[in-house]
């Protein structure tokens, strides 16, 4: 499964890109909550420090036992 990041630059989120829509991009916070609207001007690239943070976080999320 490929994951893309993406930085909103008019607040400095990281979020997971999710998809496309009405010519905005969905992104998500990668420990989850509400998705938000970013338009294409306003991505820019999620350091590979930050995604790597945001993979191992999901990765620990995924391998709790309930």
């Amino acid at each position: 499964m490929s994951e893309e990041y993406a930085i909103d630059v008019r607040d400095g989120r990281l979020g997971q890109v999710m998809g496309r829509e009405g010519g905005y991009v969905r992104l998500r916070a990668p420990g989850g909550g509400c998705e938000w609207d970013c338009p294409p001007e306003a991505l820019g690239e999620a350091p590979p420090g930050e995604v790597l943070r945001a993979r191992v976080r999901r990765l620990n999320a995924e391998g709790r036992l309930p």
